[in-house]
């Protein structure tokens, strides 16, 4: 699931820069022969809930240096409905404070709560992070979003101009060239009606253009 998009765009350019280096580790390869990686919930409830030993036994293959200092810039994530919301400000933080991140991805409803318990005994920095309020099929897809996120926030992962924009009031309302558009192209059958690029953001005076992009974001 994961091959294709982490060959693309910036994030292909920065592990083949080694900007970043991102390993898998697959809890089902630990499930012994005929025996199943999930089971029904203690207490009832829908669906079922992945067994804890193995993810455990992925966790023992990671290697890290499990001193305190190590412990200290490893982060480790568990993606949860219930969890906190992830944001640029945290991606920020993340990229800044931490060397490594794990991120446990679950399935069906979710990984046995002891996995939590044990990392947390263990003396690692566990946080459950949610991407929105909505429910996936698997931790994939927020994983995808959290490497993506927080990849962009490392040195040198953005090109030089890239990184200077990213510092810059972003805008929902986005315009480039050309300066007047005119839809449908004429000789279409029917009148063309004229678009412009809003005269703001063609006064190069920076102050000008951050309020208008400030007020635009207001809106929403």
């Amino acid at each position: 699931m994961f091959d294709s998009y982490l060959k693309e765009s910036i994030i292909g350019r920065a592990i083949k820069d080694k900007k970043i280096k991102i390993k898998f580790y697959n809890p089902m390869d630990f499930c012994e022969p005929k025996k199943r990686v999930d089971a029904r919930p203690y207490g009832g409830g829908p669906g079922m809930v992945l067994r804890p030993e193995l993810f455990l036994k992925a966790f023992s293959k990671i290697n890290l240096r499990y001193s305190v200092d190590a412990k200290k810039k490893v982060k480790i994530i568990l993606f949860s409905t219930s969890g906190k919301k992830f944001n640029t400000a945290y991606a920020k933080k993340s990229a800044k404070h931490y060397t490594d991140m794990i991120m446990i991805s679950g399935r069906y409803e979710g990984i046995d709560a002891r996995v939590k318990k044990v990392l947390r005994a263990m003396g690692h920095v566990v946080d459950e992070l949610s991407i929105g309020d909505y429910v996936l099929t698997g931790g994939e897809l927020p994983a995808m979003v959290l490497i993506d996120s927080i990849s962009r926030q490392i040195p040198g992962v953005l090109g030089k101009y890239e990184s200077l924009e990213e510092e810059r009031i972003s805008s929902s309302e986005v315009y480039t060239r050309p300066e007047v558009f005119k839809y449908p192209p004429p000789g279409r059958g029917k009148k063309s009606k004229i678009y412009k690029v809003p005269k703001v953001l063609l006064s190069g005076h920076h102050k000008k253009i951050d309020e208008w992009k400030k007020k635009k974001n207001n809106k929403l």
